[in-house]
């Protein structure tokens, strides 16, 4: 070959390259590695059974998430007129819920998925960064096989035994408020306000004795919260 020819592939071939390139599609949004604690797969297994016993209507509205949700079995009453589902499993972090999505959210193909986690993962050491990214995993988790579903997440609630992540608990909510606004029908509720006092300190009279739970009168003001997002 002589050297001109040489040339002239070599200049197409540099020229051609980042053509190539720009049309690259993009890249599919990425779902870091989950990890969950095997401790919840009788509860999802439970769950399980229930559905193969009674299919759960699709286009409901799905309550997911730790034992805030799990203990709101009130929810038919206090939301009448509405199809729900309660999937609140144990002492559950936010990642647990995205690990078990193809089992207790993708197959209800719910119209919104109510979410709540958070003040476990804080508990057990996991930074406010960690936990809105752990949140964002979750909603592309999702959103990866229910593109129209609306997702609305519970902001993590100030309980008096957890009184000392006060700092932790404020950040994460602000961050997750921020991330949320990155994603169309996502929703940020916030109860974290509402259940503090003139003081800035968590209500005792919404909690149980264990100062973590909520009383009925806990779940009235998640009601009010809540309520607004399942009318639309």
């Amino acid at each position: 070959m002589t050297a001109p020819f040489l040339r002239t592939c070599a200049l197409l071939l540099f020229l051609a390259a980042p053509l190539a390139h720009a049309r690259a599609p993009a890249p599919a949004p990425r779902i870091p590695e989950q990890v969950s604690n095997p401790a919840w797969e009788g509860d999802i297994a439970r769950f399980q059974a229930l559905d193969a016993q009674q299919p759960p209507p699709h286009g409901a509205v799905l309550f997911v998430g730790s034992s805030s949700i799990r203990f709101w079995d009130s929810l038919a009453t206090d939301f009448p007129g509405q199809k729900v589902i309660n999937r609140g499993f144990g002492g559950s972090e936010v990642r647990d819920s995205t690990w078990y999505a193809d089992r207790i959210v993708i197959p209800y193909a719910p119209r919104l998925v109510v979410f709540y986690a958070g003040d476990n993962d804080l508990n057990a050491g996991r930074t406010p960064q960690q936990v809105r990214d752990d949140f964002v995993a979750f909603v592309t988790r999702v959103r990866r096989d229910l593109p129209n579903t609306r997702i609305a997440y519970i902001s993590i609630k100030p309980s008096p035994s957890r009184a000392q992540l006060l700092p932790q608990i404020a950040e994460a909510n602000g961050l997750i408020r921020e991330a949320a606004k990155r994603f169309k029908n996502v929703d940020f509720l916030d109860v974290y306000t509402p259940m503090l006092d003139a003081n800035g300190q968590p209500r005792p009279e919404l909690f149980r004795e264990d100062m973590l739970h909520m009383t009925p009168a806990g779940y009235a003001i998640w009601r009010q919260v809540v309520g607004p997002e399942l009318a639309k």
